[in-house]
């Protein structure tokens, strides 16, 4: 073999040996790509736009005056997080914070009233300190058309008149005891009611002429009752505070639903149902 013809059979088996170079590093860093994304893929399954994905039954034991409030936020709750489902206790305050400090399982405590809060809170059943989401009052819920004319407080104390309270240890009773006490009023009632929506029941079924409920509830009763405003109701306005439980079985998911609460959203919702801002 001439030097000529060896010198070119050296060249072919370099650039040989170095193509083969070159098509293994490709691989490898093929191969290094395709991990890198493989994890990341498995990262997102997990997670959904960075934050953990929320599911579950959330328990809210929750005042009665926040029945169709609450509903609705609930509804949308379930909307914004598929795979969870709002559970709903209403009720009367002061009831519902004895179920809690007997041990029935929530995840979420919203009261008529920071004295029934108080009742939970002195039971260290509460996580963290509740906070004050919103304001109610009191009005005068009459028959349609209000045909007793009842325009004041002391309209009420007259003698014929059927009228209906809550019960002194709920929120809604306690405040219209301060209203009445404020006004120098005496007044005794054909029933006390174990919740606000008891006792406006009694006047839709024309069972009562008049009760002293929520602004809320009267609202929420449409054209079943007549709301009478009157001035009194501004020395008995209620505080409504929420907290997350201390036992909470679902307590991740009992957080984002006070959030959404507290939400401007939330808010929104409560305030055209008749509450005020805090």
């Amino acid at each position: 073999m001439t030097r000529s013809a060896r010198r070119t059979r050296r060249t072919v088996q370099v650039v040989g040996a170095t193509a083969a170079a070159l098509l293994a590093l490709s691989a490898c860093s093929s191969d290094s790509d395709s991990d890198s994304d493989s994890g990341s893929g498995s990262g997102s399954g997990e997670k959904s736009g960075g934050a953990q994905k929320l599911s579950g039954t959330v328990n809210v034991f929750a005042a009665a005056s926040l029945t169709e409030s609450f509903t609705e936020l609930g509804k949308e709750f379930e909307k914004q997080h598929p795979g969870t489902k709002v559970v709903f206790n209403f009720g009367g305050s002061d009831s519902l914070a004895a179920g809690i400090t007997s041990g029935a399982p929530a995840d979420v405590f919203a009261s008529a009233s920071p004295k029934t809060m108080k009742v939970v809170t002195d039971a260290d059943a509460a996580s963290g300190t509740p906070a004050t989401f919103v304001r109610n009052r009191l009005e005068i819920a009459t028959l349609p058309g209000n045909p007793d004319k009842i325009a004041t407080l002391k309209d009420l104390t007259g003698s014929g008149l059927k009228v209906v309270l809550c019960d002194k240890s709920v929120p809604c009773g306690a405040a219209a005891q301060k209203a009445l006490d404020a006004s120098k009023l005496k007044l005794t009632p054909v029933s006390y009611e174990e919740d606000v929506k008891s006792a406006l029941n009694k006047v839709v079924l024309k069972e009562a002429d008049a009760a002293l409920v929520y602004k809320t509830d009267v609202k929420a009763a449409g054209d079943k009752v007549e709301g009478v405003e009157f001035p009194e109701a501004a020395d008995a306005v209620n505080d409504y505070p929420i907290t997350l439980l201390k036992d909470a079985p679902n307590a991740e998911v009992g957080q984002a639903f006070i959030e959404l609460v507290r939400s401007a959203e939330g808010q929104k919702v409560l305030t055209e149902a008749g509450f005020t801002a805090p």
